[in-house]
Order: structure tokens, then C-alpha cells, then sequence
């Protein structure tokens, strides 16, 4: 109970950092309609990430890396403001910590993500360093479990580390096809000339809802994935 307790606060003090910051960056934009000419520019980028889950109770883990690519589009509407929509892959998911056995389990997500964030950028014309922040939703298109035991026959297993272990995820499917949650990002951004710039992004993401099934009839109250990625990226000025 304590738990879910800690973990509803987690989700409402996140979604009110959101809030804040949208109504913050809102003014801005709201004023920049009559003022500026607005800015368009496509990119792409890529890079890799590292991720778990945030099960309860407790799952003990270790970080997985997996792939990140993408397709960026950017609106700069005002000086040192503007908005960002991504088209994302990414592999999140989770890896056990056996500590000091034999034993391996991965579970590797994929995802479509679309971010939408709004962009706040500041520096001087050949260079930026920008924040990134605002909500994300991804779509799992696949889902694959490497595992060097038989995850079923657990019992049979004579040196299995099952003493003050959850094992219930090792088989349990990841069903709920739909993440959601929001993501803010730090990076800086080098101009080439007036159209071609490349750029670097650190970008941490927390899913608000559950990768599985939870309830008080299911063996966890909750399965939040979160995500750490770093990409390169490059931005080409269209108008």
C-alpha cells in the first residue's frame, strides 16, 4: 500500500513539472504569432538508450542498451522559443541482476514513439544549448524475451537465486500496447551554416502508465518503464 502510495505521488508531481512548463512556455508563444517570422526544419538523428522498469514490488535490474533513431521536426516560432514532434523507434525494457550467478534474462520492448515537446534554446549564432520537455506517447510493435534458462521450470533449477526475488515478469506479457508519459531533454546545438546544424541531446523519459497488467489481483501494483537516451542529430532549415 505504501508503494502505490509513493508511486501515485511519483506520476502527480510529474504531471504537474509538465503543466508548469507548458503554461510557461504558453506567453511566449502566444506573442510571438504577431512579432516573428516562423522558422521550419526537418532532421534525423540516432543514438542509444538505456532503460528498466519500475515494478512494485521491486524487481532488482540492471540497465539494457538498445538502438534509438528517429525523424525530428521543428517549428521556431520566437527567439529562443519554439516546438519539436518527433517519429521515434526505440527499445526500452529491462535486464535481471543475478549478481554473481550464471543466469541472463532480457526483455526487450520496441516502440514507435511520438514525443511533442516544447523547445527553449539560448546561446549565440553559431551555437545553442536547448531544453527539451513535454509529453510522449509510444506504440509497442514487438517484444522479444533472451533468456539462458527455462523460465517455466524455475523450480527444477537447483542454484536459482529465487530467496527475496520476484519472478512473476519473467513470464508474464507485456499486453498493454500503449505507453504514455513525458520526457525532458538537455543538448546543445552547432550551426554549419544558415540551414545545416548538428546537435546532441541527453533525454530522460518516465512512462506514467504500465507496460502490463496491474492491480491487487495481479503479482504487481505497477510496471512503469523509464528510458535514458543520448543521439546525435542533424537539422536542416527549410524556411
Amino acid at each position: 500500500m505504501r508503494g502505490s502510495t509513493i508511486i501515485r505521488r511519483r506520476k502527480l508531481f510529474l504531471q504537474r513539472v509538465v503543466l508548469s512548463l507548458s503554461l510557461a512556455f504558453l506567453p511566449g508563444a502566444v506573442c510571438a504569432q504577431s512579432h516573428f517570422e516562423g522558422n521550419v526544419f526537418w532532421g534525423a538523428k540516432g543514438g542509444a538508450g538505456i532503460s528498466r522498469v519500475f515494478f512494485n514490488p521491486s524487481v532488482k535490474q540492471k540497465f539494457p542498451v538498445g538502438a534509438v533513431a528517429g525523424l525530428m521536426f521543428r517549428y521556431i516560432e520566437e527567439n529562443h522559443f519554439g516546438l519539436i514532434a518527433e517519429l521515434n523507434f526505440e527499445q526500452r525494457g529491462w535486464k535481471e541482476n543475478f549478481e554473481t550467478t550464471r543466469y541472463s534474462y532480457r526483455r526487450t520492448l520496441n516502440y514507435i514513439q511520438i514525443p511533442v515537446l516544447a523547445h527553449i534554446y539560448f546561446g549565440s549564432p553559431r551555437a545553442h544549448f536547448f531544453l527539451n520537455a513535454g509529453p510522449e506517447i509510444g506504440f509497442m510493435v514487438g517484444e522479444s524475451t533472451s533468456s539462458n534458462f527455462d523460465t517455466a521450470d524455475i523450480a527444477n533449477l537447483p542454484d536459482f537465486p529465487i530467496k527475496d526475488r520476484q519472478v512473476a515478469q519473467l513470464t508474464l506479457p507485456c499486453d498493454i500496447k500503449v505507453d504514455y508519459g513525458i520526457s525532458v531533454g538537455l543538448g546543445a546545438e552547432v550551426f554549419l551554416n544558415g540551414r545545416n546544424s548538428l546537435c546532441f541531446e541527453a533525454r530522460f523519459y518516465y512512462g506514467l502508465g504500465n507496460i502490463m497488467k496491474t492491480g491487487r489481483t495481479e503479482p504487481f501494483s505497477s510496471a512503469n518503464s523509464m528510458g535514458l537516451m543520448a543521439t546525435f542529430g542533424y537539422w536542416f532549415r527549410a524556411k
